[in-house]
């Protein structure tokens, strides 16, 4: 059997990016059943209410819902455990302190099979104020209308 190679995406939290300014990212191995890892071969998983909590030197991924595996048996998983996270004890550290700053909390940002490995993206991040995205969306509006405008420019250059 071939060994997977590079990244397949199977699930993405952009509402993270939106609520959330992202600091500093991290990937991080998952600690996973084998229908868990049958069901995300399927591409199924949300991360929408996904968090990270730091606990007894440990890193734990609560709230993502990986769905049970539809030919599983009485050995399934139940979609929402807790689901430990695999990183260096320096990693680990460097969140736990940060992530006692008022405001900064761990999120997921993705989840993904890299070289047939399950990887999740973590983030520390800080909440967003809903003026810092009303800025954010102004910006994001701001820079489409310029894409758009030199790329109708340089249309009528070509005619």
């Amino acid at each position: 059997m071939a060994k997977e190679k590079g990244r397949k995406l199977i699930a993405q939290n952009k509402k993270a990016r939106h609520d959330y300014l992202i600091i500093d990212t991290y990937e991080a191995g998952l600690v996973l059943t084998g229908t868990e890892v049958k069901s995300l071969r399927q591409g199924r998983a949300s991360l929408v209410d996904g968090f990270v909590q730091l606990s007894d030197n440990e890193a734990w991924l609560h709230n993502v819902h990986v769905p049970e595996y539809s030919q599983g048996t009485w050995t399934n998983h139940s979609a929402r455990r807790k689901r430990k996270l695999l990183l260096h004890r320096a990693e680990i550290d460097k969140l736990g302190s940060k992530s006692q700053e008022t405001g900064h909390t761990i999120v997921p940002l993705a989840l993904y099979f890299k070289d047939g490995r399950a990887k999740v993206e973590i983030a520390l991040a800080k909440g967003k104020k809903e003026y810092d995205k009303r800025q954010t969306l102004r910006e994001k509006q701001d820079r489409r209308e310029t894409d758009r405008a030199v790329s109708a420019a340089r249309r009528k250059q070509r005619a």
